[in-house]
């Protein structure tokens, strides 16, 4: 491929390399040849491209999972998807996925995602993890090693090689409670140091941090952990200690307990959800966050486009006096299996079995304010699919923020938007994990996830009363090249996902 300040066209055995300027930047297109037969090529559609800027109509060629021409010539392929009047972006990538099963991943790429990620909670255990999903993945899939179940496994004895959010029973439960609610021993911080180093060694593409759900981690621990992260250059995805609306236990205070974390260790940090975590002060941590990175930390943040969160019943979220803190009652809590809003009495009996609820607390200014901001990145934060009201952030959250904030409300550019789902993120990751240099782009050498969508159309269909249905407007989503998502409807039998991790030390 030619670099450099190159304009016009430049003949050389049989080959024509074109090369444009948009925005300014000098687009280098790949040498085809007039003859030459690709695996697919995606014409005539709206490419955007978030690095270089690039919004143009072109034609992308793909081989062997990679782009190989971007051109406004035509170009031969086996197979052509038509793409007029389409956009064709990088395939979105979700940074917060708990749901990392089939039929999650069906929902997600309907919604565009072809690379999705369990940083925050993650798992005790990352070659199992990625051992369980290798070649049976529509999407292409990751995780952290987790805070949360790397601290249980040590204080409570379950070596459990799952991640967060596993279904326990009711002595589990209560076992993984009483762990969660005390400090760890000098002991069990060195055991805890180990098992945190060991998933960094198998290729964990971050450290994933539940403070919230850990209330019994001191500061000191907390420290530690950042300390462990920071050796690997790796992103410490952190839900705060506290979301609340009352000092001293609100959101301000917890982002100020990682900041100095980042800022004594010198680990990258990553808060997720801040709406959930700020409330009413979003504006204020998004502020905080600011103020950080231009000082010259390493700190970043997501939100997803709803005004309700979604955790355990059982967790700690829930210990005595969440309502006053959170500012909210039993009527905002939806119970996820049924629907139904709690009261006193079904919130003491649906804590003690445990499960998945909805916890509408977010303000809609709150919201638009994250998704409006060009530093916060969006994520989705989906939840497994346990009952049918699910949260339905997992299933729209990328379709809501093109359809709904970028056509409708106008809150952000359709280009902001697609930098916020695709390069961010990969930029988050891609020194941690080389492997993402490759994605969030439409560039010749990426890889061949790519989302085609049309801006007039996509929307989110997930709702609160009917959370799983499909997204519309997402009309082809390709992962290493093979489609997933064929004029907006899945491709059976097809498993090109692959597992996107760090490098493994020896």
């Amino acid at each position: 491929m030619a670099h450099g300040n190159v304009r016009g066209w430049w003949k050389c055995a049989g080959t024509v390399l074109v090369l444009g300027a948009f925005a300014g930047i000098f687009l280098n297109i790949a040498a085809t040849h007039g003859t030459e037969t690709y695996d697919v090529v995606i014409a005539n559609g709206r490419v955007m491209d978030p690095e270089s800027g690039l919004d143009a109509v072109q034609n992308v060629s793909i081989r062997a999972g990679k782009i190989v021409a971007i051109s406004r010539e035509p170009l031969q392929g086996k197979k052509t998807i038509e793409a007029k009047g389409l956009v064709v972006a990088p395939g979105f990538i979700d940074m917060h996925e708990h749901g990392q099963e089939p039929r999650n991943y069906q929902f997600q790429a309907h919604d565009g995602v072809t690379t999705s990620l369990e940083l925050e909670g993650g798992t005790a255990d990352i070659d199992r993890w990625y051992a369980a999903r290798e070649g049976k993945s529509l999407i292409n899939y990751g995780a952290s090693i987790g805070h949360i179940p790397v601290r249980r496994n040590i204080l409570s004895r379950t070596y459990s090689e799952l991640g967060f959010g596993e279904k326990l029973n009711p002595a589990e439960l209560a076992v993984q409670d009483a762990a969660a609610h005390r400090p760890a021993t000098p002991a069990e911080l060195i055991q805890l140091k180990e098992a945190l180093d060991r998933g960094f060694r198998a290729g964990a593409l971050a450290e994933g941090m539940g403070i919230n759900y850990t209330p019994g981690a001191t500061h000191w621990e907390i420290v530690e952990a950042f300390r462990v992260a920071a050796k690997y250059g790796a992103s410490v995805h952190v839900h705060l200690r506290y979301a609340g609306g009352k000092e001293p236990e609100t959101g301000l205070s917890a982002l100020e307990e990682v900041i100095a974390a980042a800022a004594a260790t010198g680990a990258p940090l990553h808060v997720v959800h801040i709406t959930s975590m700020g409330l009413k002060y979003t504006p204020q941590l998004i502020s905080m966050v600011e103020g950080a990175e231009k000082r010259g930390l390493d700190v970043t943040t997501e939100c997803y486009p709803y005004t309700a969160g979604s955790t355990y019943l059982e967790s700690a979220v829930f210990d005595p006096g969440w309502q006053e803190k959170q500012e909210i009652t039993f009527h905002d809590v939806q119970w996820a299996e049924t629907g139904e809003r709690l009261t006193a009495e079904t919130f003491e009996k649906y804590r003690k079995q445990g499960g998945v609820v909805v916890i509408h607390s977010i303000p809609e200014e709150a919201a638009r304010t994250a998704i409006a901001n060009p530093v916060v990145m969006i994520a989705s934060d989906g939840m497994p699919i346990t009952g049918p009201k699910v949260h339905p952030r997992g299933q729209g959250t990328f379709s809501r923020v093109l359809g709904h904030y970028v056509r409708e409300e106008k809150t952000l550019d359709l280009m902001t938007a697609l930098r916020k789902m695709t390069l961010m993120p990969a930029q988050r990751l891609e020194k941690r994990a080389p492997i993402f240099k490759d994605k969030g782009r439409i560039r010749v050498g990426a890889d061949a996830d790519i989302t085609v969508f049309d801006p007039n159309r996509v929307i989110d269909k997930a709702t609160y009363e009917e959370p799983l249905q499909y997204s519309e407007g997402i009309q082809f989503v390709l992962v290493n090249g093979v489609a997933v998502v064929n004029d907006g409807r899945l491709v059976d039998g097809v498993f090109p996902g692959r597992g996107a991790r760090a490098p493994i030390l020896q």
